[in-house]
This record gives structure tokens, sequence and C-alpha cells, in this order.
């Protein structure tokens, strides 16, 4: 005898094997021994214990009655985050949450490697305080033929940052040159026949300011006044703007299920991507906006979140916890029940004005970086 699960194993398996994503297949049928054999993306393989795992469902309250044109963020998820999303312990990242020891706000942050087998995306927080003015800084990174990109930026982006030297006279100006002398950095350290690129979506708090550095389609978006503002547009190919940018380089823009600048990157802004460097520029778009009692709360996430969530429901679902640690984990809940087919990274930052001004710290005090806080939350 044949056992059926066995059997569903095997598909799974051989399907990984051709270069399919189980999670991408959707459902279908095979007939074995005059037997019908569902076979779904509930089956994944977990490199990191080479052994299939069953995912969880997760199930949440709808109110059809809405007549809204998105699916309502209300009701409760059934089933916990980290029993559904992190059953395999090794597909966590980081997920945790702190309050600024300088500035009045919280934040919380997520990042896990969902449906994809591997992890590509990384996040970097940091908060100082310069000259007597309290700066901080949160960035997600959303990896791109490989994780090193992403990584890099990680590791060395905001520190390149910080210590430009205009970076307090002049930020603007600090952030672009950054951002290229970054990139080009990173092309000069890689291996020649290795190809990495990644988004970098970064806030810079600085004072009363607040900067948002874009390049690529990871997404910023504030709650201020009661209203959702977007501080970063994704940077696609078939952008008006972008496409014109592109042929005028001698590129190419073309559509192949979506659309690709030289029908292979989907979007026309990154680090690295060193084979479409002409076209592909890290050059950030930056917004600016001024901190004050009328801003909120603050979403960052790579593309994870936004493939399945509008802006508006982001900031909605965001608005209704208190704790920003408990909105990323919602917004990851949600994300992953939506059919969010990638990694997911996220962070919220929630301000506190009605708080009295912070102790002044000495200019010499440490960074606060998100690889050194991350803890489990539960």
């Amino acid at each position: 005898m044949v056992c059926i699960a066995s059997i569903r194993d095997f598909i799974v398996r051989a399907t990984t094997l051709r270069g399919f994503s189980p999670s991408k297949l959707g459902h279908f049928r095979v007939r074995v021994c005059g037997r019908d054999l569902d076979v779904g993306p509930a089956a994944y393989f977990s490199h990191s214990r080479r052994r299939f795992r069953t995912m969880p469902v997760i199930k949440m309250t709808v109110d059809s009655g809405t007549g809204s044109s998105h699916l309502p963020v209300t009701g409760p998820v059934q089933m916990p985050l980290r029993d559904a999303i992190f059953e395999n312990e090794d597909a966590c990242y980081g997920c945790g949450a702190s309050k600024s020891e300088y500035r009045r706000l919280s934040y919380g942050y997520l990042s896990f490697r969902g449906k994809r087998p591997t992890m590509e995306d990384f996040y970097d927080i940091k908060t100082r305080r310069i000259e007597g003015r309290t700066v901080s800084l949160f960035g997600v990174f959303d990896g791109h033929g490989g994780s090193r990109a992403a990584e890099y930026l990680k590791d060395n982006l905001f520190e390149n940052l910080l210590n430009h030297p205009k970076f307090m006279t002049d930020t603007k100006l600090a952030i672009r040159e950054t951002y290229r002398k970054t990139d080009s950095d990173f092309l000069s350290e890689l291996d020649v026949t290795r190809d990495d690129g990644s988004t970098a979506c970064a806030v810079i708090l600085v004072g009363d300011q607040l900067y948002v550095a874009n390049v690529g389609d990871s997404r910023a978006v504030i709650s201020k006044g009661g209203k959702e503002i977007p501080l970063s547009e994704d940077h696609k190919p078939n952008r008006s703007d972008e496409r014109k940018r592109i042929e005028d380089a001698g590129g190419i823009v073309i559509w192949t299920g979506t659309w690709r600048v030289g029908g292979v990157l989907a979007m026309s802004r990154a680090f690295g991507n060193r084979m479409l460097k002409q076209f592909v520029a890290a050059e950030p778009d930056i917004k600016e906006e001024v901190i004050d009692d009328k801003l909120e709360l603050l979403v960052i996430a790579t593309d994870g979140i936004w493939d399945v969530l509008p802006n508006e429901d982001a900031i909605s679902l965001a608005r209704t916890e208190e704790e920003p640690k408990v909105a990323a984990r919602r917004l990851a809940e949600l994300a992953f029940s939506r059919g969010s087919a990638d990694n997911i990274t996220c962070i919220v930052v929630r301000f506190h004005h009605d708080e009295t001004n912070d102790a002044v710290v000495p200019s010499s005090s440490p960074s606060t970086s998100s690889t050194e806080n991350d803890s489990w939350t539960s």
C-alpha cells in the first residue's frame, strides 16, 4: 500500500525541485489508485529542517455588509500569529518593541519569512542624540536576486548617513549622497558574478522634521490629523516618469506578466543590480513632513504588506492598537491571511505628544539597533 500523505509530499517536493513555489501553485487534484488527491499550498518545504510541515489556516471574521471596496480590517484573527505563522520558529527574523529613550515615541516591528523558502528582508532601527537634537532612523530593505544587498544596507546605510559631515545641517543632501555612495560601495564589494539588489525605504527623524527617502517598492505611510498620507511612491517601470527616464537612458520596459525593466526587474530603482545599473538607479525620492501634534503614527513596510493591503487599510488597523508591537503583529496577520506570498517586514511608530520632554542625553550615547534588541513578543 502507498501512503497518500507520502504521495502528496512527493508531488509538492517534485514541484519545488522543478522551480515552482508550492505557495503559488494554488489547489489542484491528481487521481491516484482511483482516489482524488487534493494538493495545495498548505504543504511547504522547510529548508532549515529538511522536512515538510503543514501550515495552519488563519480564519478571520468578515462583515460582508460594510459596502467597502476593501476587505474589512476589523474582527479577531482566530488563530494566534505565533501559532499560525511562526509554527516554524526559524521563519522569524525579528519581533519586538521599544520606547525611545530620547523622543516621545514608541515602536514595534516584525520580520518573518512568510511563505517564501528564503528570507531576503532586513530592517534597521537607530536612535541617537546629536548636538542636543534627537535623531531616530527606521528602515526596511527588501532584497531580490539574493539577500546580500538588503543585508549590506542594514549593516551600512544608516551608519554611513550618521557619519556624513552635513547630516545635521543639510539632511536632504546627506541622504542623497549617502544613498549613492552606499550603492557604489556595495557594487565594488559584491562578487562580479552576483547581481543582488534591494529596495530601501528609510524614515529619518531629526528634531521636528521627518524625512522619507525611498528607493524601490517598499513604502512609508503616516496618519496625520486623522488622515492617511503616503510619503513614498513605488518605483514601478510603468510609471510614466520612470518609463521615460529608463527609455531616455537606452533601456526598455517590457510586459512579462508584470512590467519589468529589460524584461527582468519589476521595479525601476534599486540598490545593486549591477547588470541594469544604467537604468535602475539608487537615487531616492525624498519627502519631508513636520512632526507636530497632528502626527499620530507611521507604518513602514516591504511589499509583503502592500501587495495585499491598501494604505488606508493598514493605517486603519494600526490606529486601533495602542501598542505598536500589537499593530505590527496584526498587520502581518492580516497580510498573511489575505494571501501575501512574500517575506513580510513592518515597523509601526506611534507618537506621544502629551508626554513631557525626555531628559537630555549626552551625544556620546550609543545607538539602538534592531539587531541588538530583537525579542519575542507574545
